[in-house]
């Protein structure tokens, strides 16, 4: 065991916060602040504080395991369990063909892991059939970003910007719960004469502190933009300089946006004309504003058009690509942005690039040492890979995540899993989708594994290890080599698949040079030494990427280079141009248009689902932490009073949720929160509360993304 106080990051949300460790008697870590860290300051929620308690071995996996003859997952060497996962993905693939095979990842595992994951899939596999949980996370937020920007980076600013600017307009987003720590900015913002907006159909507790807020009909968040657009037309608020320099599109989008007249906008998303005139006011009369959504209007299936509707509004009042202005989305998984950046998406190869772009094709090949022919093309999204288990996909190898809780309809998925020819899942712990595969493989966590992520700023960090994992725990970067040892003939394969995470790193700095996500001017030892490095970064050999019209707070010189010669980083983006081919920003012409499921007589009722402030996720790791659990025991139905008296329920009383996909059955809890035709339901927690059982896996036609934002049930009192 390691002696010192190790420097890194909260293993959870996109913040990434700062954190001290030092090793514990009971073989674990202790979490102390980490000041000095710009993100968070020292602060940290419950979940980053008890992170520890998931290093215990007694809740956490200690060796492979195996599905025996009699139906048991039973204890097994790690020679048996690689050999077992090689035998099976390797059968489908000699059996059905190579996209049979498909490989699940996740929005937590570290650069260097989605790296390799990406790289295995395309390599070793040579299967298309690679997508991962981010998907469900904010891919429409990224193709919106790409549409109207030329790039994606959830935040072109750092988070401290958002305390110095004059209004944030906050969408669908509750980081009073989702991650605390970024309150301070909020609190700020209003501290320094600043104003919040908050769009939310519940009254959370961010809504609570807000100067006002708007609770939409869930679903109609893109009618409010256009709404607001409207307002902002027909008051003469546009910046025609602005727009006129800096975009193009314009005719179109407010010819659309016309259409959307305050009042029959207030008649679909239920919010009053005065409270739209007055959140266009405190958007407007500033210099300086922002809009930042969240996973409320991302995840529609109509997601990507509805934030492009914001960045609409954000472009024809000029604030983009300006100081303490822009448009930014909150990520929410802990490498949300790193992990769509590298090549564990269906559509994209290391730095953002394009799967389908012949120059980024041969370039990453360059690097893999392979043939850019023998790169498979895009592949299914994420719900349309779980949908195909069973028929298409025979077997599936699953890193990081937990569909069974997490997909939209759950327990559609949960029968594809089950339906399945092999199934290997590498975990920290023994999650609902690892209990269902032929084999476990019990993998690092955090604090005993070195790498690097990307928080939502688009800073890449570096986590440090801090003490030994326990034996019988192998690293991820382990288990790719070891099968890819085991799965790549006489070619030797394993060489491509170094289990250094550094070594893997420099890898992807070279795939990466000249990509939009260029990290190749960003090393391990300018990560140990300061606070993070934003990307694009290129290194001082090579050109700036394609993405790089963009400035730092500090004007680079020539080449794009600091004085010495080191790139110094992008921390915001956009100051001189966007980063299209002519450097304007793009207007969406976007219509408001229903959610795929409206209510009817038989299911009259709106669910909407989200977080609590004490699980993370689907609940995996979270749920086995005895302090979170006593803040968060189990799932619960949030409804208005009105809907409850006409069911007949008290507070506590068991009611039932229906939708056309299934029944999820919890305790209510009774407010005057949340609007009269909608119920809320956190996502956290399987078996018979299971949220995502009742979710719509209506797909956004552009990113792929699930409506699990929206979706017609019914409520029913349970009766003893």
């Amino acid at each position: 065991m390691q002696n010192t106080v190790t420097p890194t990051h909260c293993p959870y949300c996109a913040l990434q916060c700062g954190m001290h460790l030092t090793p514990a008697p009971d073989g674990t870590v202790e979490v102390g602040e980490r000041a000095d860290f710009p993100v968070n300051r020292g602060a940290l929620c419950g979940k980053g504080r008890t992170a520890p308690a998931v290093l215990s071995s007694r809740v956490r996996l200690t060796s492979p395991l195996v599905r025996s003859g009699g139906g048991a997952l039973v204890p097994a060497s790690w020679e048996e369990a690689l050999d077992r996962v090689a035998q099976g993905l390797g059968r489908t693939r000699a059996e059905h063909g190579a996209d049979a095979v498909g490989v699940f990842g996740g929005g937590g595992l570290t650069n260097e892991k989605a790296y390799a994951l990406g790289k295995f899939a395309r390599v070793v596999l040579g299967t298309s059939q690679i997508d991962y949980n981010g998907r469900f996370c904010m891919s429409s937020a990224a193709a919106a970003g790409i549409r109207a920007f030329g790039l994606d980076r959830g935040l072109p600013f750092p988070l401290e910007d958002v305390s110095r600017t004059g209004c944030v307009i906050l969408v669908g987003a509750n980081p009073a719960e989702t991650m605390p720590p970024a309150l301070r900015c909020f609190t700020g913002l209003r501290e320094n004469g600043g104003t919040l907006v908050v769009v939310d159909p519940r009254r959370t507790r961010t809504a609570e502190q807000a100067d006002l807020h708007l609770a939409p009909r869930p679903g109609t968040d893109l009618a409010l933009a256009l709404g607001l657009l409207h307002l902002v037309v027909a008051e003469g608020r546009t910046d025609e300089a602005y727009i006129r320099e800096r975009t193009t599109g314009w005719e179109e989008a407010r010819a659309a946006a016309m259409a959307h007249w305050p009042e029959y906008v207030e008649r679909v998303t239920g919010v009053p004309v005065p409270r739209l005139r007055e959140a266009v006011r405190l958007f407007c009369e500033p210099e300086a504003a922002m809009v930042l959504t969240a996973r409320g209007p991302e995840q529609q299936s109509k997601g990507t058009d509805t934030v492009g509707a914001w960045i609409n509004l954000c472009l024809a009042t000029g604030r983009a690509g300006r100081p303490l202005s822009g448009y930014g989305c909150l990520t929410g998984q802990g490498n949300g942005q790193g992990g769509r950046e590298h090549g564990q998406k269906a559509d994209q190869l290391p730095g953002y690039r394009k799967l389908t772009d012949p120059v980024a094709r041969a370039r990453v090949a360059e690097v893999w040492g392979v043939d850019p022919d023998s790169l498979p093309g895009p592949g299914r999204s994420a719900y349309e890979l779980l949908d195909a288990l069973g028929t298409d996909i025979r077997s599936l190898l699953v890193m990081g995540s937990n569909p069974v809780v997490s997909a939209p309809r759950a327990a559609h998925v949960e029968e594809r899993l089950r339906a399945l020819d092999f199934l290997a899942v590498c975990d920290v712990v023994l999650s609902e989708t690892a209990a269902l595969a032929d084999v476990v493989l019990p993998v690092t966590q955090w604090a005993e594994e070195t790498g690097t992520t990307t928080n939502l700023e688009g800073r890449v960090l570096l986590r440090r290890r801090a003490i030994t994992p326990p034996e019988g725990v192998r690293g991820d970067l382990e288990v790719l080599h070891g099968l890819a040892a085991r799965l790549g003939g006489e070619r030797g394969a394993e060489k491509g698949f170094p289990t250094d995470p550094e070594e893997v790193f420099e890898e992807l700095r070279r795939a990466s040079a000249g990509g939009p996500a260029d990290y190749s001017g960003i090393t391990y030892r300018r990560l140990a030494e300061g606070d993070g490095v934003f990307w694009p970064c290129p290194a001082p050999a090579d050109p700036a990427p394609t993405a790089a019209g963009t400035s730092g707070s500090t004007p680079p010189t020539t080449a794009g280079t600091s004085g010495n010669g080191v790139h110094p980083g992008t921390p915001r983006l956009f100051l001189d141009r966007f980063a299209t081919e002519d450097g304007r920003a793009r207007f969406a012409p976007v219509t408001h248009r229903a959610i795929a499921e409206e209510p009817d007589e038989e299911y009259p009722v709106l669910l909407t689902t989200g977080r609590v402030l004490a699980q993370y996720q689907s609940g995996a790791q979270t749920r086995r932490v005895d302090e979170l659990n006593a803040a968060a025991p189990g799932p619960f139905v949030e409804l208005h009073p009105r809907l409850a008296q006409r069911l007949g329920a008290a507070e506590g009383d068991p009611v039932a949720v229906v939708s056309r996909r299934g029944r999820a059955v919890a305790p209510a809890r009774i407010t005057t929160a949340i609007r009269a035709d909608t119920v809320f339901m956190p996502f956290h927690w399987a078996g018979e509360g299971r949220a995502n059982t009742l979710t719509n896996p209506a797909l956004d036609p552009t990113s792929g993304m699930p409506e699990f934002k929206a979706c017609a049930v019914r409520v029913e009192a349970v009766r003893p």
